[in-house]
């Protein structure tokens, strides 16, 4: 089976998953039997195409890096229309996070299922905010709504419980959910304050223009809220999980941890305690013997508590256009061999 995929969002993770899929086109055909075209594309920016026999999309990589609109196959669809209007069997839902409504992402997504379409998708606001209700489309329209992305870019989190940790009982998850807070606090080690290294992490691109959802925990926040539902059953609203940020770290609260051996870290944590599950994100002071407190830089890692094996701790990048394209390809992959052989 040749699969058709859509991609609602052109910007670093879509154009990451194209180049992956260009680059091992002939290595997944002949490893995993897997085929596909791209013939629908939807960009605010760079303008909506439709090619029911494919796109031509090193032409679209090209213009979309020199920052020109799209030239070719350009249809009249909105994004909604091209999702339900499209022959694509698998919606790659890569826009913009929006982690207090949701949209628009949550309207492509509904759209997607509704019409038959699998959604794969590295957009935390769907995931965390609407899971169980897009599950619960999915499974009556007997298609897939996959979100590896959603969490730590392709570092394998969701996955992982789902497959190598299946058969453990996961009593807690707590990790670095956040790579640029990571970043901040590393360098602060280092001597720097604050409203410097923020600075720099705004220059290095780490941070965006406005940081509030990195530096104040809303992007861990979204994420505790995802693994706490989908590892745990846990039934939350983003706004159910207790949330505080690093701006109040000094650097006196540096070099206090320091003396006791340790280090700050933003730590997001899920834990089933007396049949409840505890969810938080805040900055905690972490021993340097756990293996959480070695990751520096923009790196993410998770430690998970289970019955069989005690504690599995997971390091990866959890950003990046290769790393986070990666986890679609995951999730695409996931689809082409429980539907598509």
């Amino acid at each position: 089976m040749k699969h058709t995929i859509g991609l609602i969002g052109f910007g670093t993770v879509g154009r990451g998953i194209c180049e992956i899929l260009l680059d091992k086109k002939n290595y997944l055909k002949e490893k995993y039997g897997f085929e596909f075209v791209i013939t629908a594309v939807a960009d605010f920016a760079f303008g909506n195409v439709y090619n029911p026999d494919g796109l031509d999309i090193p032409l679209m990589l090209k213009q979309a890096n020199e920052k020109q609109k799209f030239t070719k196959d350009l249809t009249d669809y909105d994004n909604i229309k091209l999702i339900k209007n499209s022959n694509c069997d698998i919606i790659c839902e890569l826009t913009y996070t929006d982690l207090t409504s949701g949209g628009p992402a949550i309207d492509h997504v509904r759209a997607a299922l509704e019409s038959g379409k699998h959604i794969v998708t590295s957009n935390k606001g769907p995931a965390a905010l609407f899971y169980p209700e897009m599950k619960k489309i999915a499974d009556q329209n007997n298609v897939k709504f996959l979100i590896e992305g959603t969490v730590c870019a392709g570092t394998p989190v969701i996955n992982l419980t789902d497959g190598p940790l299946a058969g453990c009982d996961i009593s807690k998850i707590r990790g670095i959910l956040n790579g640029t807070t990571n970043y901040m606090l590393s360098e602060m080690e280092k001597g720097m304050a604050y409203e410097e290294v923020l600075k720099i992490a705004q220059e290095l691109g780490y941070a965006e223009a406005d940081p509030t959802g990195d530096v104040e925990g809303h992007d861990a926040r979204g994420k505790v809220t995802i693994l706490a539902n989908i590892v745990m059953g846990a039934g939350i609203k983003i706004t159910d999980v207790p949330c505080r940020g690093i701006t109040k770290i000094t650097s006196e609260d540096i070099e206090n941890a320091k003396a006791q051996n340790k280090r700050w870290k933003l730590i997001g944590s899920v834990e089933k305690k007396d049949g409840k599950v505890i969810t938080s994100v805040s900055p905690e002071m972490i021993d340097y013997s756990h293996p959480l407190a070695g990751v520096m830089g923009a790196t993410n890692a998770l430690t998970f508590t289970t019955d069989l094996l005690g504690d599995v701790t997971i390091v990866g990048p959890g950003a990046g256009k290769i790393e986070t394209g990666f986890s679609i390809l995951t999730d695409i992959l996931s689809i082409h061999r429980t539907n598509g052989k």
